[in-house]
């Protein structure tokens, strides 16, 4: 991964339209000046509940997808952006399948308890990245699984080329950031950037496509989480969230697009 420019370019909290490419390499420009909106817009009366009202929260209210777009600039200046498709809920204290369970707070964690929209990235197998977003709640995050990639592909496979065996085949576009380790690879998240704010940082932020609107709840699918087999009746719960027939989904569940085909993905919420 290599390392940021000294001197970092001034923010710019800007939303951003397309205005002319190809699907493979979509072109934007910023438009007129404004802040961003934080990841969180209506804070919740009772952060210690895993209610309906904090998956809403997480969900909808922060529109987590498929119009939030992740924004990753580059030493160079150059953007890279993906549209999220899927994401994983961890929901804090009594979510034992979180790093927070039981409350616990951590060094490697600590970013979990911090304010919505904070960036809490950690190591897996001791080579691969994921990111996450702190939300509401105590001890809250939503992982980010995949993202469809909007602009820079071109770097992003040269980010993805770094990682894997010399020869292998190029990697299609709806492969590059397919998964949470791959999305960071992709984008070149490090782990520095644990602990970051991502409604002010200029490295990396979440922005609002104004040419998608939010997904009807018919094309989200609620899923069981991934790796999290051995814990229980906490593996089952469906808090894994991914656009229906997206091919930039890592996994796709059959059977509980099978379970759950009106589309209703909060009828199953039970904490």
């Amino acid at each position: 991964m290599p390392a940021g420019d000294k001197s970092k370019p001034e923010c710019q909290n800007v939303s951003a339209e397309i205005i002319s490419g190809s699907n493979n390499d979509r072109q934007w420009k910023p438009s007129r000046l404004r802040q961003r909106p934080p990841l969180v817009h209506q804070p919740l009366q009772n952060q210690q509940s895993m209610s309906k009202d904090l998956f809403k929260s997480i969900f909808y209210h922060q529109c987590v997808f498929p119009c939030q777009v992740l924004v990753r600039r580059c030493a160079d200046g150059t953007e890279l952006r993906g549209r999220i498709v899927e994401t994983e809920a961890y929901l804090g204290g009594e979510d034992k399948a979180s790093h927070s369970a039981g409350g616990k707070r951590t060094e490697r964690n600590t970013a979990m308890f911090m304010k919505p929209g904070t960036i809490y990235a950690y190591p897996i197998y001791g080579i691969y990245l994921c990111m996450n977003v702190s939300s509401e709640g105590e001890g809250a995050a939503v992982l980010l699984r995949s993202l469809e990639p909007l602009q820079g592909q071109s770097v992003m496979k040269e980010l993805r080329a770094a990682r894997r065996k010399e020869g292998a085949r190029q990697l299609k576009d709806k492969e590059l950031c397919n998964g949470p380790s791959k999305l960071c690879q992709a984008l070149n998240i490090p782990r520095c950037f644990d602990r970051r704010d991502l409604a002010s940082d200029p490295e990396v932020w979440l922005e609002t496509d104004p040419n998608t609107s939010p997904a009807d709840p018919q094309d989200i699918v609620s899923a069981p989480r991934i790796g999290i087999e051995s814990h229980g009746e906490w593996a089952k719960k469906p808090w894994r969230f991914y656009l229906r027939g997206h091919p930039c989904v890592s996994v796709v569940n059959r059977e509980a697009e099978r379970q759950s085909p009106s589309g209703n993905v909060m009828k199953n919420f039970d904490p």
